[in-house]
């Protein structure tokens, strides 16, 4: 049987592995999944340790990961995969890895919106591009019947006000 003190250090170091998961610190993560800790092991928000190293832009850190067997597309609580956090960030590198390792293009991150949306919405335009040619659909219909091409437009004025905004 488990003891109570061994449940509050096995939580502890679930903790630290986050954490690691979090800031890179590959080195230190590795030889706990190399130890048996779960690879797909997701935090109270279900947030993997793919999700987390990928959406910091840990792109050693994933690979890492998803060598040793992650799910590329292992969802949150949110219902938002790797792929979709990584197109909304921006980080090209992260997102072909993901794709290598056989993360869903058209994956649906909720409402019909999918990681080209987030993409094209936040003006990441070198990860729309890889997504498009990694055979993303940019005229399937999404939230509120547009396309990601319609949902950029729209919000392109908006990004000019809030990159001029954080200028100054």
């Amino acid at each position: 049987m488990t003891t109570e003190q061994e449940l509050q250090r096995f939580a502890e170091l679930q903790t630290i592995a986050f954490d690691c998961a979090r800031t890179g610190e590959t080195e230190t993560l590795q030889p706990m999944i190399d130890a048996g800790l779960p690879v797909d092991l997701q935090d109270e928000k279900g947030n993997s340790f793919l999700m987390l190293a990928s959406y910091n832009g840990w792109l050693e850190t994933s690979r890492m990961l998803l060598e040793r067997g992650a799910e590329p597309d292992l969802r949150n609580k949110r219902n938002q995969t790797p792929l979709g956090g990584v197109a909304f960030k921006g980080d090209r590198e992260t997102a072909e890895l993901l794709l290598e390792f056989g993360a869903e293009v058209e994956a649906n991150q909720g409402g019909g919106q999918t990681p080209l949306l987030f993409a094209k919405l936040f003006g990441r335009t070198e990860v729309a591009t890889l997504l498009e040619k990694a055979g993303a659909d940019s005229d399937r219909k999404i939230k509120w019947g547009m396309t990601p091409a319609r949902w950029s437009a729209l919000t392109s004025p908006i990004r000019s006000v809030v990159r001029l905004f954080n200028s100054h």
